[in-house]
């Protein structure tokens, strides 16, 4: 069946097996890839996902949400279509989705990482004839450190702003790339503090198994102790609110793949930035698409015109898809986005 899956009003359809992945309208069954919001949407009548997702899916959508979950690699069949779950790299939970019937094998990757980050499960290519990529960062310009020295250039950064007696706080998405900064931090030079919206994520995860170095809620410490050698983490919408005020004095810096193109540091009203993306830079993307063998790619998210232009030229077919996934964007990157053109829906908490 070479129409397995196919690019509705609503999302990615499979017909054979009649539900959707990732669908961004209400829909009777909705086979989910991840928890951030551009991806997993309230409304749906059923929901499946890997079990690792659970707690932070009914935190965001309600307990009350029809929910099946299953492990990687463990087949689900769906109306007599094969769905298997197998691990992302993105953040916590997340999986590619590969759909079989007949003979057809279709992976829908979702949002992937091919760099191991410590906490996530790491990133498995899977053989098909069709991959369905994501492209936020496809071009060679993005390229990402390694895990071990970017957090050794993070850690630096805060044990200087600590010397100097100031806080350090890092503006990073409430769900992924906060726990993988307080997993990769711990607290060596001092008290690592969670903003709320962090916290309610982090705790959910705990509920799903997950074990993190000692934190706290900045809500709940003592303000007299001063916040001098502490890290915070917090999403980026904490940026410039009132809610930062108790930090002073305080150094801050965004963690995102975005602070890769020059002057995004600048707009971004930090006085710091690194370099931090739970997506696939140009040398993943082309690493797991190589790595499917697949027979087409069908490119959606991101840079998609000149990365499915460049598949082509390198000799993968390769077609460019529209849909309404967002870019994986807060306020400051969307604004960058726009100038750049590349954005295609509204701001979403992945990047």
């Amino acid at each position: 069946m070479k129409n397995l899956l196919q690019f509705s009003p609503k999302g990615i359809y499979c017909p054979a097996g009649d539900f959707f992945i990732d669908p961004w309208q209400p829909v009777p069954r909705a086979v989910i890839t991840h928890a951030h919001s551009d991806h997993a949407y309230a409304g749906h009548a059923s929901y499946l996902a890997h079990y690792q997702s659970a707690e932070v899916l009914k935190l965001r959508l309600g307990n009350q949400i029809n929910l099946q979950t299953a492990e990687y690699q463990k087949p689900v069949y769906i109306n007599g279509v094969e769905v298997t779950l197998y691990p992302a790299g993105h953040v916590p939970g997340s999986a590619q989705i590969r759909v079989s019937y007949k003979g057809e094998i279709w992976v829908v990757s979702g949002d992937y990482k091919t760099e191991p980050d410590g906490l996530s499960t790491p990133f498995e290519p899977v053989p098909c004839h069709t991959f369905i990529s994501e492209s936020t960062f496809g071009m060679p310009v993005f390229e990402w450190a390694p895990q071990h020295l970017l957090m050794e250039q993070i850690l630096n950064w805060w044990a200087q702003n600590a010397a100097g007696g100031k806080a350090s706080v890092l503006f990073a998405y409430s769900l992924g790339k906060a726990q993988r900064l307080l997993s990769g931090l711990v607290p060596q030079i001092g008290p690592v503090l969670l903003h709320g919206a962090v916290a309610n994520t982090t705790e959910a995860l705990e509920r799903n198994g997950y074990r993190f170095p000692k934190w706290e809620r900045v809500e709940t410490r003592n303000a007299t102790a001063g916040y001098g050698q502490t890290l915070i983490i917090a999403p980026p919408s904490a940026q410039g609110t009132p809610w930062m005020k108790r930090f002073s004095p305080f150094e801050s810096a965004v963690c995102s793949g975005w602070m890769a193109i020059r002057g995004f540091k600048r707009r971004s009203n930090s006085g710091h930035g690194f370099v931090v993306s739970d997506h696939a830079d140009w040398k993943g993307l082309l690493m797991a698409i190589k790595a499917t063998n697949a027979e087409q790619v069908l490119v959606t998210h991101g840079y998609t015109a000149p990365f499915s232009r460049y598949l082509n030229e390198i000799g993968i077919q390769s077609a460019e898809v529209k849909t309404l996934y967002g870019l994986g964007n807060g306020p400051e990157e969307n604004n960058i986005a726009k100038e750049t053109g590349r954005i295609e829906s509204s701001e979403t908490d992945d990047n």
